[in-house]
């Protein structure tokens, strides 16, 4: 990290005070001033805490011209709150997180509970279930605590650009401004539970990945929480291609809704055939959302009920061998 245009005397203290009681908070990693430069040493969950302290230092000085040992406090102090488990209490169970508003984000129907649970006890789940039953929501926010209580060190989202075909190469724009369009609901959820400069760190170290589904090919993805999102506009090849990237240490979500396919019409779904053949796999847990699971406008429930008058391919009855689902 370099200190261009910043009086080192202001920013570091005297005798490099501000460093040592920041270096203290983080006893296993070690942080060296050398010049204007400062160079981090240690575990890659201590390493992002700092930079992150350091990149809120280094906004403050520009701010007020210098730095006290009392503001490097405030913000390590700023910083353990911000990375405490979610759950400060008995009576907290349920909550995931707190959200960047302080809100507490948790299930709020049953069968949100089950995909908790599921995505709990089994490293593969499969959320079928119409729009705004929170199946995409409630996924994000489990991946999100996962990353804040290092039982994975990154997180990867990913959704089939269908309306460009996956073929982005004819977009203006660099890579991001090409899909942006398509995974913008994934950003919104992450706005919700991360804040803007912490979501920004991570994505810029790939901490926090989003992709389209095309370029998960050939990687082997380990140490992490993977969510393939609207995956009923997967191909079988595609659907089976994303399954078998998982690596060690990894968990995986797959949601989607089979009643909004925006494939060709005789093109199969990746998910509802990866459902028909993975039922009966040990491992892989199962849970199907309904228009009763609706947590957006009250008329929301009533237009899929409306529009539902064939109930759309489902889970086999009776054939999940995860009772919890």
């Amino acid at each position: 990290m370099n200190l261009d245009n910043i009086s080192l005397i202001d920013f570091l203290g005297v005798e490099n005070k501000n460093i040592d009681s920041l270096a203290s908070a983080f006893p296993k990693s070690r942080i060296v001033s050398r010049g204007n430069q400062i160079v981090l040493k240690g575990s890659t969950a201590e390493i992002v805490q700092i930079d992150d302290i350091l990149n809120s230092l280094i906004q403050h000085y520009h701010k007020y011209g210098r730095v006290t040992e009392e503001n490097v406090k405030a913000y390590i102090a700023r910083e353990e709150e911000i990375m405490l488990p979610d759950t400060p209490d008995g009576n907290s169970d349920d909550i995931i997180i707190y959200g960047t508003k302080g809100t507490a984000i948790k299930p709020k129907t049953v069968n949100q509970q089950k995909l908790v649970d599921q995505a709990r006890d089994n490293d593969l789940v499969f959320a079928l279930g119409p729009a705004g039953t929170g199946k995409t929501y409630i996924s994000v926010a489990m991946a999100v605590k996962a990353l804040k209580t290092k039982q994975v060190k990154k997180i990867i989202i990913t959704r089939p650009a269908v309306e460009a075909g996956e073929n982005l190469g004819f977009l203006p724009g660099d890579l991001r401004e090409k899909i942006d369009p398509y995974l913008r609901p994934i950003y919104d959820a992450l706005n919700d539970m991360i804040p803007f400069e912490k979501l920004q760190y991570y994505m810029e170290r790939e901490i926090i990945e989003i992709a389209p589904l095309a370029y998960m090919r050939g990687r082997t993805l380990n140490n992490a929480f993977i969510l393939l999102d609207e995956a009923q506009n997967t191909t079988p090849m595609q659907m089976k291609m994303f399954l078998t990237r998982m690596g060690p240490e990894s968990k995986m979500i797959v949601t989607g809704d089979v009643s909004q396919i925006d494939l060709p019409p005789n093109q199969r779904s990746g998910l509802k055939e990866a459902v028909r053949i993975l039922w009966r796999v040990k491992g892989i847990g199962f849970v199907e959302l309904s228009d009763k699971d609706v947590v957006r406008h009250r008329l929301v429930r009533d237009i899929i009920e409306a529009y539902n008058h064939e109930a759309p391919p489902s889970i086999p009855k009776d054939s999940n061998p995860n009772p919890q689902s």
